[in-house]
C-alpha cells in the first residue's frame, strides 16, 4: 500500500468530516449495542441451571431486552452504511470533477501523447474502483476498530487472563495479512495499468472500425487484444491468487484464537474461576473480535485494486497544467488583426527540431495561405497561433502585444477555425451550429446555415434543425458534417479566420459556393488558409511556402510562379496531368 496515496485519499475525504463523525458515532452505538448480546446470552445460560431450576421470568426479560438492543443496533448499523455511502459518493464525484477539470487544464500535448482509452479508463474505471474500495474500506474501518476495542473491553471485564491470550495471538494474524498485502500490491498496480492499455486498444478499435475493415486488419486487431487480455489475465490471476490467501490464512489464525479461548475458558470454568455463561460469552466475543480481521482480508483484493486505481487517478491530477494564462482581454472594437512572428522556434520532441527562427509579418485584413508538403509545419503554425502549444523560443505578437499576455479565452475568441477533421456534438443540428454562440436566435442559425450551403440538406431531414446527431452516428456524410462546421464559424462571425483544409470533404460545385461565402467573410479579416489544393488559394494576398519548419518563399501566386522555385514545382506537380 502506497503511503502517499493513502494520505492523499485521506485529504480527499477531509471535506466530509461531519459525515465521517456521524458514521463513527452510528458505528459506535450500533456495535456497542451488538456487543451486549454475548453478555446477555451468557446471563441467560447461567439462569438455566438445570431441570426445574430455570428462572423463566428473568430469561424472558433478558430476551426482550436483547431483542430491543438488536433492533436499535441494526438501525444504527444501517445509518453507518448510509453515511458511508454519502462520503463515498461525494468523494468519487469530487475526483471525477477534478479529473475533468484537469483534462481541460493540461496542455494539449498531454492529450496528444497519451492513449485516449487510457485517459478514459482513469476517469471512469479507476475512479469507480476507488469508490468500490472506499465503500468496503470505510465500512470495515468504522465498524472493525470499534468492534475490536469493544470486544477487548468486554473480555477484560470478564477475565483478564483469557483476554491476554487473545491479544498475544492477534499479532500473528496481522503479520500474515500484512505480508500478503505487500506481496500482492505490485500485481494490482500492474493489473490497473494493463486495464488502461486494454481500454485504449478497445477505444481505438471501435473508433476506427471502417479503417480496420478496409485494410482487413480484424485478425491482427483481435490478436493484439488477446495479447493484452492475456497479460491482464496473468496479472489478475497472480493478484487474486495471492490476495485470496489472506482470508483463509487469517481465518486459520483466528481459529487458533477461538480454540485457545475455548480450552482455557473451560479450564477456568472447571476451577470455578468463571461460569459456563461467561465461557459462552467469551467464545462469542472471541468470534466477534476476529471477525474484522476476516472481513478485511476477504475484501483485501478490492481494497488493493482501489489503491492502485487511486494512484493512477492522482497521476492524472498531478499532471502539470498549461503555463499561467495572461490577464489582458482583447477589445474587439480596437482590434485590427495585425500579426508578427519573430524568431519563433518550436518542436514537439526536443531532440527533433521542427520550426526554427521563423519570422513573419501579417497586415490587418491579409489573406495568408500556407502551403507545403506533409509534415512541413503548416498545422503546427496554426497550433501556435491559437496557443494550443506555446513557442519554445521567440514570440508571436497580435496588434503589437505578445499573445502570451492575453488570456487564452480572449485570444481564441478572435479566431474562427474550421478543420479538415470534422466534429459534431451529441445534440440537435441547431445546437451544433450554435456551439460557439449558445444564445443565437433561430434566424441567426438559419442564416449561418444558408451561408454555409447547409440549409438545404437540413430541411430535408425528418426533424430539420431539431434532428438529433452525434459524432458516432452515420446519419451525416463527411461533407454535411463539414458544412455544419463551417456554419458554426459563420454564426460566430469572428474577426480572424483559420481554415485548415476546410473544404476538403465537399464536392467541387458546393466548394465554389462555400468559397464565395468564405471570400465574403474574409473581407477585412485577417485569414490563414492551410491548403493542399493550390487552386483554392490563388487569390491569397500572401502565400507562405513552408518546408521542414522554414518559410522558403512568400508572395502572391503570380510572383511565386515567376520565381520558378519550390512553389512552382508544387503547382506544376498538381496541374501537370491536366495540361
Amino acid at each position: 500500500m502506497n503511503k502517499a496515496t493513502f494520505r492523499r485519499l485521506l485529504g480527499v475525504l477531509k471535506p466530509y468530516g461531519f459525515y465521517i463523525f456521524l458514521a463513527i458515532l452510528s458505528a459506535l452505538i450500533g456495535v456497542s449495542l451488538s456487543l451486549l448480546g454475548p453478555i446477555l446470552i451468557g446471563d441467560t445460560v447461567d439462569l438455566i441451571i438445570g431441570q426445574g431450576q430455570v428462572d423463566f421470568s428473568a430469561v424472558a426479560r433478558i430476551l426482550i431486552f436483547y431483542g430491543i438492543t438488536l433492533l436499535v443496533s441494526t438501525a444504527f448499523q444501517w445509518l453507518t452504511s448510509v453515511f458511508t455511502s454519502v462520503i463515498v459518493q461525494n468523494t468519487t464525484r469530487d475526483l471525477s470533477r477534478a479529473a475533468i477539470a484537469k483534462l481541460n487544464a493540461v496542455p494539449l500535448r498531454y492529450i496528444d501523447t497519451n492513449a485516449h482509452g487510457d485517459i478514459i479508463s482513469r476517469v471512469v474505471n479507476d475512479i469507480s474502483q476507488v469508490g468500490d474500495g472506499l465503500t468496503q474500506g470505510l465500512t470495515q474501518l468504522f465498524t472493525g476498530i470499534i468492534t475490536i476495542l469493544g470486544t477487548l473491553g468486554f473480555m477484560l471485564s470478564v477475565n483478564v487472563f483469557i483476554t491476554a491470550i487473545v491479544v498475544l495471538v492477534t499479532p500473528l494474524s496481522i503479520f500474515v495479512a500484512s505480508f500478503i498485502v505487500k506481496r500482492t500490491n505490485k500485481y494490482f498496480s500492474m493489473q490497473s495499468e494493463i486495464q488502461g492499455k486494454l481500454s485504449a486498444h478497445i477505444n481505438e478499435t471501435i473508433n476506427n472500425q471502417k479503417v480496420i475493415k478496409a485494410f482487413t486488419y480484424e485478425r491482427r486487431a483481435e490478436e493484439k487484444f488477446c495479447a493484452i487480455d492475456a497479460d491482464l489475465h496473468a496479472s489478475g490471476i497472480k493478484a487474486q491468487f495471492n490476495s485470496s490467501l489472506a482470508n483463509p490464512s487469517t481465518r486459520f489464525v483466528n481459529g487458533l484464537v477461538y480454540a485457545s479461548v475455548g480450552i482455557f475458558g473451560s479450564i477456568c470454568a472447571i476451577r470455578g474461576l468463571i461460569s459456563i455463561g461467561q465461557v459462552s460469552s467469551f467464545l462469542s466475543y472471541a468470534n466477534q473480535y476476529t471477525k474484522p480481521f476476516n472481513e478485511v482480508s476477504g475484501v483485501i483484493g478490492q481494497i488493493q485494486t482501489a489503491f492502485a486505481s487511486a494512484n493512477r487517478v492522482f497521476e492524472l491530477l498531478d499532471e502539470p497544467e498549461e503555463v499561467s494564462d495572461g490577464k489582458k482581454i482583447i477589445d474587439p472594437s480596437q482590434f485590427s488583426g495585425s500579426l508578427a512572428m519573430e524568431h519563433v522556434a518550436f518542436s514537439y520532441i526536443p531532440e527533433r527540431k521542427l520550426i526554427e527562427n521563423l519570422n513573419l509579418q501579417v497586415r490587418p485584413g491579409d489573406k495568408i495561405a500556407i502551403v507545403g508538403p506533409t509534415g512541413c509545419g503548416k498545422t503546427t503554425l496554426i497550433n501556435l497561433l491559437m496557443r494550443f502549444y506555446d513557442v519554445d523560443d521567440g514570440a508571436i505578437f497580435l496588434d503589437g502585444t505578445d499573445i502570451r499576455e492575453f488570456s487564452r479565452n480572449s485570444l481564441r475568441g478572435q479566431y474562427g477555425m474550421v478543420l479538415q477533421e470534422t466534429w459534431v456534438a451529441t445534440g440537435t443540428i441547431r445546437e451544433n451550429i450554435a456551439y460557439g454562440k449558445p444564445d443565437a436566435t433561430m434566424e441567426e442559425v438559419v442564416a449561418a446555415a444558408k451561408a454555409a450551403r447547409a440549409h438545404g440538406f437540413i430541411t430535408r431531414m425528418k426533424d430539420g434543425y431539431d434532428t438529433i446527431i452525434s459524432d458516432r452516428t452515420g446519419s451525416l456524410s463527411q461533407g454535411q458534417r463539414q458544412l455544419l462546421s463551417i456554419a458554426r464559424v459563420m454564426l460566430v462571425d469572428p474577426p480572424m479566420l483559420i481554415l485548415d483544409e476546410a473544404t476538403s470533404n465537399i464536392d467541387t460545385r458546393t466548394e465554389l459556393y462555400i468559397q464565395e461565402a468564405f471570400n465574403r467573410m474574409m473581407q477585412g479579416r485577417t485569414s490563414f488558409i492551410v491548403a493542399h489544393r493550390l487552386s483554392t488559394i490563388l487569390e491569397a494576398d500572401n502565400i507562405l511556402v513552408m518546408n521542414q519548419g522554414h518559410i522558403l518563399e512568400q508572395g502572391r501566386h503570380e510572383e511565386l510562379l515567376a520565381k520558378g522555385g519550390f512553389y512552382a514545382e508544387l503547382y506544376q506537380s498538381q496541374f501537370a496531368k491536366s495540361k
